[in-house]
């Protein structure tokens, strides 16, 4: 993302966001930006808030304090019918696909459509069939239900249901959780490639370190009850003890490593024929 792209306006503006459970204060006075276009990666420590700061922007769950504003819309100030059209125009991968276990694949994807649009079955299946298509699974993947599917399949069918609405973003809990290194690798490359093709804006809660580095335009981490946003490169130089030691860690080290060759392999020319 360019430096140009980083002054637009935000579409998700968070102000003063207090969330509590019980006596614990988990958010304090948090706020954070979400610009068009870029890959926004949600990371901090074990009880930081990371998914319960997802929840709170797509409303399911109330702040104790502050204003979420998405779209210009304020997210607990509407009436439903108006949060139902704010909701066509987001989609949402929670952990580990949350499909529905008793529905096909072609079935879940199918759901947000029937509640926001009356369309004939067959509309709907070809809509499916598309989605499948679009996230890499195979043509008889919408056949299936989602215990005959693997993990990776799993979250690449749950991202299916997220863009079925063909939203402009989507929020993604853990969406490498529990995939192997391959796996991971193939899922940011799908992210990164939806991005561009799509234009999405893509608000990522993740613990990955590699899926930062891959794709990532922007990092928000959450500390002290806040966050502190910025580049990797921003973020590499930053002195808070935890933001330091995650990045520089022996896993840190790796991601970078792992990028640095990954960027030296693109650009390297490519060798003569034989």
């Amino acid at each position: 993302m360019s430096s140009a792209d980083l002054t637009k306006e935000p579409i998700i503006r968070v102000r003063g966001l207090v969330n509590r459970f019980g006596a614990e204060t988990v958010h304090d006075g948090l706020d954070l930006d979400v610009r068009r276009g870029e890959v926004l990666g949600i990371v901090g420590g074990s009880g930081s808030g990371k998914s319960v700061l997802l929840r709170t922007v797509v409303g399911l769950n109330r702040p104790a304090e502050g204003e979420v504003e998405v779209f210009g819309r304020d997210v607990w100030a509407m009436s439903d019918p108006q949060r139902r059209e704010l909701e066509k125009r987001w989609g949402v991968l929670f952990q580990d696909g949350a499909l529905f276990s008793s529905l096909t694949v072609a079935q879940n994807i199918e759901v947000p459509i029937k509640e926001h649009f009356d369309l004939p079955l067959s509309l709907m299946d070809e809509i499916s069939a598309v989605k499948v298509g679009m996230v890499g699974l195979p043509e008889d993947a919408g056949e299936k239900y989602p215990a005959q599917l693997s993990g990776g399949m799993r979250k690449r069918a749950g991202l299916a249901r997220a863009l079925a609405l063909d939203p402009e973003v989507v929020f993604l809990d853990e969406p490498t959780a529990g995939l192997d290194p391959i796996a991971a690798g193939a899922f940011d490359e799908l992210i990164r490639d939806l991005k561009t093709s799509l234009g999405l804006t893509v608000f990522m809660v993740t613990h990955d370190l590699d899926s930062l580095f891959a794709i990532c335009d922007r990092v928000a981490v959450l500390v002290d009850k806040k966050v502190r946003v910025g580049t990797l490169e921003q973020l590499l130089n930053d002195n808070h003890p935890w933001i330091h030691s995650y990045f520089h860690g022996p896993r840190g080290r790796a991601a970078q490593h792992l990028e640095a060759a990954a960027g030296t392999e693109q650009s390297a020319p490519s060798a003569a024929p034989v």
